[in-house]
């Protein structure tokens, strides 16, 4: 039989510790590797959470036109009210944070609500009273917060806030955005006579 020589065995020892090693170190890079994929796959799943949110906030939180009639003062409409809810699978949106932006041929002006003391930063102001609610949520917190839930938004044309009447065949843009994002667009066209007429249907 043939003799191992102690030079032999250590040759085969350095071998199979170097081998180890090499795994181990294969087995440190990998746990590395899959804390980082790990890592990155939360994130992306929390960003994508986020922002489909974001995206469905924009889609649902936001008003709804139930009905819009504008005021006439001689041959034109001087100011219009607009009642609103919720849009279905809304959350509640607050009136002082909605925005709006009143587009005409010729103008264009920024509106807040009197209440949010943004006054200042803006063209002009809208206002609101409540029209139906169970719990006094617009009364108290300026909040829509039930589909049942009816705010009357009121928009002067003339005077000191902006000063854009319509007259008879005209037509205007309102866009109604939320604190959220969510935007209602409105296309508001006065009857081609106002004779004789002291409010109107937009």
């Amino acid at each position: 039989m043939f003799e191992r020589t102690d030079d032999e065995d250590t040759d085969r020892g350095q071998v199979g510790i170097g081998t180890l090693i090499v795994f181990i170190a294969m087995v440190l890079v990998a746990a590395i590797a899959a804390g980082v994929l790990i890592n990155t796959a939360g994130f992306l799943q929390s960003s994508a959470e986020e922002s489909g949110e974001q995206a469905s906030n924009q889609v649902t939180n936001r008003l709804v036109e139930v009905s819009t009639v504008g005021t006439v003062n001689g041959d034109t409409v001087d100011s219009i009210e607009i009642t609103t809810r919720l849009a279905p699978g809304s959350n509640d949106v607050d009136l002082d944070g909605a925005t709006m932006q009143w587009v005409t041929a010729g103008s264009s002006s920024n509106l807040v609500s009197d209440n949010s003391g943004d006054s200042g930063n803006a063209d002009g102001t809208f206002t609101y009273e409540t029209l139906r609610d169970d719990d006094s949520s617009i009364s108290n917190d300026n909040t829509l917060n039930d589909p049942v839930d009816r705010a009357i938004i009121t928009v002067d044309l003339s005077g000191s806030n902006i000063d854009s009447p319509l007259d008879a065949g005209e037509s205007a843009t309102l866009t109604v955005s939320t604190q959220s994002g969510g935007e209602t667009t409105l296309t508001l066209v006065v009857p081609d006579s106002l004779s004789g007429k002291s409010s109107v249907s937009l």
